[in-house]
């Protein structure tokens, strides 16, 4: 962008409705500097289209876009999270640079046509098949810039294949020696990011891959340079198992009790989470991350979110192990999981009532909170990440303002979203007729 656009849709969400005659003013970097019924002459009309934050994918794992298609036969019985595992590290065993920079463009440009402009990529995949290395690190910064998405590399810490135990040999190419070699190799990374789409964060595996101590140091250093701190926490029964074997409480006990606080923690999953221990851990700051098309397809089971429902930007959503990349489906399914684990509608509802303005709150000002990016709403300040909705979609016939969040949510797909912007960049979305 060399100069400043002012955009008008047909609607634009305003973080509680749509509403018409909405301006965008959106500078020469890519930032929003102003946004309401501006006394500005749009450069820019979108007349049939509705205008909404771009959405933030809060939590993937990009190179498992290649288990798509080759995991969902159980012929030797009921399968598990254990055994997709397993396929899981055949997978990462089986990757060299170019393929593995391939699954994470392909993973990319359809979350950008899934009106996803922001992600945060949980990376532990780190070397190449020979020596530890970190070969395939700025790939993922490669790709990332190729499709034009926003990044922030949780770069993981993993360190043991299972509470104080050694990496598995299946585990080699994800491992990392010590915190001082973990700051190391995330200095390096930090010295070739693209500084207007590209940040870092740091991410501890799970208790079961780094130990206690090197969480705790993680963490305090994450606090000092200011970066989001990202963790795998109670997604499998047998985790909580092994960690109150370990150490006598369960995992979210075990961080409460260990650190300082919780502001900038995002826990991810939390599925097995005692409602106690997932109240106070969000009464201290932290942020939870909630990935419910891979939770359902790998059995995890559904977390109980109804003691912390009402606070939608403490809650964000992941796309996780991208077998089925749909943002709207995340939202979707977040407010049905919990109607099903409750036996009642409308769990997630905002203070007025409405689920799908909660829902897409989480999507976006969640989303960028957790990952600590200036995106997620349309005002001033923020980047220009965008997303617009075709009202002609068929899936929104006969929709108004009002009913327009709901039908989208509830009655749609990626098929209604037209196109995506970040930074103030525009990306048309291509795909066939069919959703």
């Amino acid at each position: 962008m060399n100069t400043r656009t002012v955009l008008e849709a047909a609607l634009t969400w305003t973080g509680s409705r749509f509403q018409p005659g909405i301006r965008i003013a959106i500078d020469a970097t890519g930032r929003i500097e102003a946004a309401g019924p501006l006394e500005l002459e749009p450069t820019e009309r979108l007349p049939r289209r509705a205008l909404i934050p771009g959405l933030v994918d809060a939590h993937s794992h990009a190179f498992q876009r290649g288990l798509r298609g080759h995991t969902e036969r159980f012929l030797q019985g009921t399968g598990s999270f254990w055994t997709w595992r397993e396929a899981m590290y055949a997978l990462a065993d089986s990757l060299d640079g170019p393929t593995f920079r391939d699954l994470c463009v392909r993973a990319f440009e359809e979350m950008r046509d899934a009106g996803i402009t922001t992600v945060g990529e949980f990376h532990y995949l780190h070397h190449g098949p020979d020596r530890p290395d970190g070969a395939l690190d700025p790939l993922v910064l490669e790709a990332a810039s190729h499709v034009g998405i926003r990044l922030v590399l949780l770069q993981s810490y993993y360190r043991t294949g299972g509470i104080d135990g050694p990496l598995l040999h299946e585990q080699r190419r994800f491992g990392c020696g010590s915190p001082n070699e973990y700051w190391e190799g995330l200095d390096r990374l930090a010295e070739t990011l693209d500084p207007a789409t590209q940040t870092l964060g740091v991410a501890p595996h799970s208790i079961r891959a780094a130990r206690l101590d090197d969480v705790a140091i993680l963490h305090a250093e994450a606090r000092r340079r200011g970066l989001p701190f990202h963790m795998h926490v109670e997604e499998q029964r047998r985790e909580v198992e092994e960690c109150i074997t370990a150490y006598g409480e369960p995992p979210m006990a075990l961080l409460l009790r260990t650190l300082p606080s919780m502001e900038g923690v995002v826990a991810v999953h939390c599925t097995h989470t005692r409602p106690e221990d997932l109240s106070a851990f969000v009464g201290a700051g932290g942020s939870v991350c909630v990935c419910p098309l891979t939770e359902a397809n790998l059995g995890d089971g559904l977390p109980d979110l109804s003691v912390i429902a009402g606070l939608a930007d403490r809650l964000c959503l992941g796309t996780d192990s991208n077998a089925r990349i749909g943002m709207v489906e995340e939202m979707r399914w977040l407010e049905y999981g919990q109607r099903l684990k409750h036996e009642r509608r409308g769990v997630l509802a905002g203070p007025d009532g409405g689920v799908a303005g909660a829902l897409l709150s989480m999507a976006t000002v969640g989303g960028s909170q957790a990952l600590g990016v200036e995106a997620g709403a349309i005002e001033a300040g923020r980047w220009a990440d965008l997303a617009t909705l075709d009202l002609d979609a068929p899936e929104l016939a006969g929709c108004d303002a009002d009913s327009l969040p709901d039908a989208w949510v509830f009655g749609a797909g990626d098929r209604a979203i037209a196109a995506t912007c970040v930074g103030g960049r525009w990306r048309e979305v291509s795909r066939p007729d069919s959703d």
